[in-house]
C-alpha cells in the first residue's frame, strides 16, 4: 500500500510549526515546507525524537512559480500519496496599499491564494482516493475589509470563499475541507507584517497551539470553519448587526492607530 502524507506548508515557525507537532502526535507521517530548511530540519528531528516518524522536508518558496511543482516532484519521487493538505503559509503587509510595495504585495497574493489554490486542487484525486482533508489557514480578516492591510484581508477573504466552495464539491465525495480562522496570534506574522502587537492581540489573545489543536479538532470533526478562542467567535456576529460601510470605516481608524 502507498504510505500517506500528510502536508503542511510555512510549518517552519509559528501556527504552522504548532500544527506539524498536533499531527504527528495524532500518528500522521508528515511533509513539511518552507523556505527555511533549518527549521524544517529542526522540527523534523524534534517529532523524530518524540517518537514520530520522521517527517519529509522540502525546502520551497512558495512565492515563486513553480514552487507547487517542486513539492510534487518531491512528493512522487519519494513514492508517497497525500492524505491532508494543511495550507497554513502565508503572511500579510500593513500599510496602505498604493504606497506598500506592488511586488511584494503580488507576492503576497502568490503564496496566500495561488500556491493554496494549486495544493488543494493538485492533490484533490488523492484527497478523495484517500478520504482525506484540507485544512486551509484563513483569518478573522476574511470576514472584513481591511483599510491599512487591504490585500491580506482580501486574501483571506478569498481563502474563506474558496474554502467553503471546495467544501461543497468535495464534501460529497468523502473530504473533509475546513477554514480555520484566528484572531491575532503572538509569532512572527507581526514582525514581517510590519507592526507591533496592539489591543487586539491582548483582547482576543490565543496562542498558536491552541490555535493547531482547534484547527486539527475542527477538521477531523469536518466543521466548516474554526474560529479558535470566545472572544473572535463574537465577530461575525457582530458584523450581521452593523452596515458594511460602519465595518469599513471603524477597521479603518482601528489599523490607524497601529501606524
Amino acid at each position: 500500500m502507498t504510505e500517506r502524507v500528510t502536508l503542511i506548508t510555512g510549518a517552519s515557525a509559528g501556527i504552522g510549526a504548532e500544527l506539524a507537532r498536533v499531527f504527528a502526535s495524532k500518528g500522521h507521517r508528515l511533509v513539511l515546507v518552507a523556505r527555511r530548511a533549518d527549521r524544517l530540519t529542526a522540527l523534523a528531528a524534534e517529532i523524530g525524537a518524540c517518537g514520530g516518524a520522521l517527517p519529509m522536508v522540502i525546502p520551497c518558496d512558495l512565492e515563486q512559480p513553480d514552487a507547487c511543482d517542486q513539492v510534487a516532484a518531491a512528493l512522487s519521487a519519494a513514492g508517497v500519496e497525500v492524505e491532508f493538505v494543511v495550507n497554513n503559509a502565508g503572511f500579510g503587509l500593513f500599510g496602505t496599499a498604493a504606497e506598500l510595495n506592488r511586488g511584494e504585495q503580488l507576492g503576497m497574493i502568490a503564496v496566500n491564494i495561488r500556491a493554496l489554490t494549486d495544493l488543494s486542487l493538485r492533490f484533490a484525486d488523492q484527497l478523495i482516493r484517500n478520504r482525506g482533508g484540507i485544512l486551509n489557514l484563513g483569518s478573522i480578516a476574511g470576514f472584513l475589509p481591511g483599510p491599512g492591510m487591504a490585500v491580506y484581508y482580501a486574501s483571506k477573504a478569498y481563502v474563506l470563499s474558496f474554502t467553503e466552495a471546495l467544501r461543497g464539491e468535495l464534501g460529497p465525495r468523502g473530504v473533509r475541507v475546513t477554514a480555520l480562522c484566528p484572531g491575532p496570534v503572538p509569532s512572527e506574522f507581526q514582525n514581517r507584517a510590519g507592526f507591533a502587537p496592539g489591543f487586539d492581540s491582548a483582547v482576543l489573545n490565543v496562542s498558536a497551539a491552541n490555535v493547531a489543536l482547534a484547527g486539527y479538532q475542527g477538521l477531523m470533526a469536518n466543521k466548516r470553519a474554526v474560529l479558535p478562542g470566545v472572544g473572535i467567535k463574537i465577530v461575525p456576529v457582530l458584523l450581521r448587526l452593523f452596515p458594511r460601510g460602519f465595518i469599513l470605516a471603524a477597521v479603518a481608524r482601528f489599523q490607524l492607530r497601529k501606524r
